[in-house]
């Protein structure tokens, strides 16, 4: 690896982290198009590769919002009952049976775009409180349980969906953002080390790129803190509308990756 190759991974790590951290969002899910297109590493690498940056990353933004109380919830634990199965499960599906991108990066744009404009409307123009009840149990079970799929077959974490789902049903940001970012490391984890069990026994270029993932995540990991710093100080309208920019931008990003 080239020093300017390094450099910019650490850099994408941190400017991808400071943004998305504040609304529960690893980043992940920004550097996947990066680590192809800029990094080139080769697939399925890049999945381990992305994972493990939120493996390294996570830490930064958890131990800010630790200090405010924010991690050990009933939300924090529903969501992880449902992405740590599923995050297994993603990593088996691609390596052995995985779907396109283009057909990957469709329905991510189909999911996110319609709720980006939404969010970003709602933060303007809010709704009144009662307007939208919290998801039930079993709903933030299944959505856990998608997430983590997508995340494993991806790498993407899932927060990026979690984060505008759980924000559209009225659930506030100061309350997703610790949440979706404790599920989206600890399932990494457990995504992480799947992929290297099955690397022991899968030919071709599954391991993640280790240099790489770690420059990344260091990035991602001062980038996250500094994004968790900056969360008590931006209003929830603002934040609402932060996470609708960002789901209908990576939208708008991935139809056009798909077009090409």
């Amino acid at each position: 690896m080239t020093w300017d190759t390094a450099l910019l991974g650490f850099a994408a790590g941190l400017l991808i982290s400071v943004v998305t951290a504040p609304v529960g969002v690893s980043g992940a899910v920004f550097l996947l198009p990066v680590q192809l297109s800029v990094l080139h590493v080769p697939s399925p690498a890049v999945t381990p590769t992305n994972l493990l940056f939120n493996v390294v990353a996570g830490p930064g933004a958890l131990l800010r919002y630790r200090s405010r109380g924010g991690l050990a919830g009933p939300l924090t634990r529903l969501l992880l009952a449902g992405t740590l199965p599923g995050v297994v499960a993603g990593a088996v599906i691609r390596v052995f049976a995985v779907p396109g991108p283009r057909v990957f990066r469709l329905i991510v744009a189909a999911v996110l775009l319609p709720l980006g404009v939404w969010l970003c409307a709602r933060a303007l123009r809010p709704a009144p409180r009662s307007a939208a009840a919290p998801p039930s149990r079993r709903t933030v079970l299944a959505l856990g349980l998608a997430a983590g799929t997508i995340g494993g077959i991806y790498g993407i974490g899932g927060g990026s969906l979690l984060g505008p789902v759980l924000a559209s049903r009225g659930t506030p940001i100061t309350q997703v953002a610790p949440a979706v970012l404790a599920s989206t490391f600890v399932t990494s984890i457990a995504g992480a080390a799947t992929y290297a069990v099955l690397a022991l026994g899968t030919t071709g270029d599954i391991a993640p790129q280790w240099t790489l993932g770690l420059l990344c995540g260091l990035g991602g990991l001062v980038g996250g803190y500094l994004g968790a710093r900056l969360q008590p100080r931006l209003p929830e309208p603002v934040l609402r509308f932060l996470l609708g920019a960002l789901a209908t931008g990576l939208a708008v990003l991935y139809l056009i990756e798909a077009a090409r």
